[in-house]
């Protein structure tokens, strides 16, 4: 301890209050010491452009690129090759047509300009020079007509102007013959050079100041994009101030282009400082902007470059296409070629304007498609759900509310399927719901117990989806509007309750939501359930309102606005999946056949791994179809439309079956339903039948079953329902 004791200061001692006092800070700004050279260092060489060297200026590289914007990459060169052999095509097709208007006009200018020669040769052939002193002679001899000399000389001077006449006539008819004769023996296509020969510089001499040959032919690039074009408009549209007297006032400054981009003209600027502007400005003019340039607003595709491709927030990519890049063909989905696909990989959705693929990665993400009616909302929402058709990975539940043929192929695959919006269907999607929480939850209590080096992050992998036979689960749910109508408000509470649970928690348990609607007002979709949605995608609606209510408040002001798409644009679809990603996509064709062909291959491969489950394992249909017995398509169709009733009566039947399949059974009455389902080997056991107190005809799928072979039906009877969900809803 006395090693660690502090000795006490002698009294007395003398202490120098400079050495305790803080180091005076100095505000003169005093040149740092120059660092002492090394002995052995090597001499500083001194720099180009230090302002004391002459040659500075003269030594200095310039910052100007050694190559033009359009040459600096292999696809702008290519872009502009390609536009000019379009331009060049479009002009020899153009012209070619107008060539006999061409021919005539040439023919017209040819015997102008004959004529016009003519008249200058005239004075030549007749001897205009000698004219004048024969007339001045010729005078003089009236005057003087005694004086001989005078009379010799206008004699001369008369005989040398016929003599002149008569060779200058004579040499041009010999010319003319032997150019009429050498065409004449010439050979055919001798003779239209010749005429060619003669015909050209006589139409060029018979030209006038306006004359024109060719019509003047409108270029294919509708858009002669320019900045200064560009500056104009943004100027219209109050982006830029207004100069005064001969200054224009500011300008944005061109980062790239304009250049050629495919079928359009691309362009990033940077708006000038001290405006006041930023790219969010730009991008909610759109229109007042393509109204400048001359074009529609759907050619204007306009974007921020954010910080982390080089941008700031005044620099905006535009790209202007020639005409309406979404008015073509659709492409077919690369999905219906394919026997297997992998729902880690993003998947192939569609194409933007200029024809760049787009592909949509869903894991760990939830979806939402809505959209004016008929205008290709389902058939976008279906490419999603197909992908995970070829990945046996993948287990399905499904709800169609509309009850039509556009998910019916599902019953192959699908280990819950709802159709329709009646009482029973929507029991058994409330029960289904319940299913999928209860899985859920299942899930995150094996996450809570598997090691770090299985389950690092929580969530669901690869390896543990092949070892604890945990695929991934694809909620479709179409046409939900149908649903939350038909339900009272206490129940519509607690489904939107779950479907939000689902789309928030559900991910990192491996499932993923796939929700479709039209128009979601507060009712018929609440926005607590449209707010957690992460991937968005919209169809044409009628106004921007509705737009930012399926894509999110304030995208369409971002440029994300479904409403500027018309009647025209089946299948185009303005597509979100970020906060500032969005895109105008011109989606891939993926038709009924072709999904039902994919739904048929999900099958097979589900039943190599042992993975079909549900009731896609126990339909009776499909069943058949694998053992090669033939139902009767009534049969099927009426087992479908009964799938969540044990009852039903004959109207709420063929209503069903209409709604499923109205080419077919539009025009059937109830004798025709009980004569064809007679024909089918259906045997009822009471033609009445009791739902909900009402006693009327009707069927029960106890006697539909029964027409059905016995060693069909064992697969439904083995499968049985899942706990807390009824296989059939209840019956009084």
């Amino acid at each position: 301890m006395t090693e660690l004791a502090t000795e006490e200061p002698a009294v007395g001692t003398v202490h120098h209050l400079d050495d305790h006092r803080p180091t005076p800070v100095n505000l003169t700004k005093e040149p740092a010491p120059a660092p002492a050279a090394e002995p052995d260092a090597e001499p500083v060489v001194e720099a180009v452009d230090r302002a004391d060297n002459p040659l500075a200026d003269w030594l200095t590289v310039p910052d100007t690129p050694v190559l033009p914007v359009w040459a600096r990459s292999c696809a702008s060169i290519q872009a502009h090759v390609q536009a000019l052999g379009r331009l060049v095509w479009w002009h020899t097709r153009y012209h070619s047509i107008r060539t006999p208007k061409y021919l005539m006009k040439t023919v017209l200018l040819a015997c102008r300009g004959f004529f016009r020669a003519c008249v200058g040769l005239w004075p030549t052939l007749t001897a205009k020079e000698h004219t004048a002193t024969v007339r001045a002679l010729r005078a003089q001899v009236k005057l003087r007509p005694e004086d001989v000399e005078l009379a010799a000389r206008h004699q001369a001077a008369h005989a040398a102007r016929t003599q002149s006449r008569r060779w200058r006539f004579g040499i041009a008819a010999v010319a003319v013959a032997a150019a009429a004769t050498g065409m004449a023996l010439a050979d055919p296509a001798l003779q239209v050079g010749m005429s060619a020969a003669v015909v050209a510089p006589l139409a060029y001499l018979g030209r006038g100041k306006e004359t024109r040959l060719l019509d003047q032919a409108a270029p294919p690039l509708k858009v002669d994009m320019s900045a200064k074009q560009l500056n104009d408009a943004l100027r219209a549209a109050g982006l830029l101030k207004a100069g005064k007297g001969d200054d224009e006032g500011p300008k944005i400054h061109c980062v790239m282009g304009p250049v050629r981009d495919g079928r359009g003209w691309a362009v990033v600027f940077d708006l000038p400082r001290g405006g006041g502007k930023t790219a969010s400005d730009v991008l909610s003019k759109r229109e007042v902007i393509a109204q400048e340039l001359g074009v529609d607003e759907i050619q204007v595709i306009m974007s921020r470059v954010r910080a982390a491709k080089g941008g700031n927030a005044g620099r905006v990519s535009m790209w202007v296409a020639d005409d309406d890049p979404y008015l073509s063909e659709p492409t077919s989905s690369p999905l219906a070629k394919l026997e297997r696909f992998s729902i880690w990989d993003p998947i192939p959705f569609g194409q933007d304007a200029r024809g760049n693929r787009i592909t949509v990665p869903v894991v760990w993400q939830s979806m939402f498609f809505g959209g004016l009616p008929r205008r290709g909302k389902t058939f976008t929402q279906r490419i999603m759900t197909a992908a995970g058709l070829l990945d046996p990975w993948v287990r399905h539940y499904v709800a169609d509310f509309k009850g039509g043929q556009d998910w019916m192929g599902m019953k192959h695959v699908a280990h819950r399927l709802v159709l329709g919006a009646e009482e029973d269907a929507i029991t058994a999607f409330i029960a289904m719901l319940k299913e999928l929480l209860a899985e859920m939850e299942r899930r995150f209590a094996l996450f809570r117990g598997l090691p770090t080096s299985i389950c690092p992050e929580g969530k669901l992998t690869p390896q543990i989806t092949e070892k604890y036979k945990m695929p991934f689960i694809f909620l479709t749910v179409d046409e939900l509007q149908e649903a939350f109508l038909a339900m009272d408000d206490k129940t519509r509470e607690e489904v939107v309750d779950d479907l939000g649970r689902i789309a928030r928690r559900g991910p990192a348990a491996g499932f993923i939501s796939n929700y479709a609607s039209q128009r979601p007002d507060a009712k018929s979709v609440p926005t607590k359930l449209r707010e957690i949605i992460t991937i968005r995608c919209c169809t044409q609606v009628t106004d921007k309102t509705s737009s930012d209510m399926v894509l999110g408040s304030g995208k369409a002001a971002m440029g994300a606005d479904a409403s500027l798409l018309s009647e025209d644009h089946m299948g185009v679809t303005v597509l979100v999946t970020g906060p500032a990603s969005h895109a105008t996509v011109k989606n891939d064709l993926l038709t009924t056949t072709e999904f039902n062909s994919m739904c048929l291959r999900g099958r097979a491969l589900r039943e190599k791994i042992g993975q079909l489950s549900g009731a896609a394992a126990g339909d009776v249909t499909a069943a058949a179809g694998a053992a090669g017995v033939v139902i009767a398509p009534v049969l099927s169709d009426c087992l479908d439309a009964m799938r969540h009733s044990d009852r039903l009566h004959t109207v709420d039947l063929l209503t069903r079956l209409v709604n499923a399949d109205e080419d077919r059974y539009g025009d059937w009455d109830p004798d025709r339903l009980a004569a064809e389902l007679e024909t089918a080997g259906v045997e009822r056991t009471s033609k009445q039948v009791k739902i909900n107190g009402s006693n009327r005809a009707g069927y029960r799928r106890s006697d539909l079953e029964a027409a059905v072979p016995e060693e069909l039906l064992l697969a439904a009877r083995s499968t049985g329902p899942v706990e807390g969900v009824p296989s059939t809803a209840p019956a009084t």
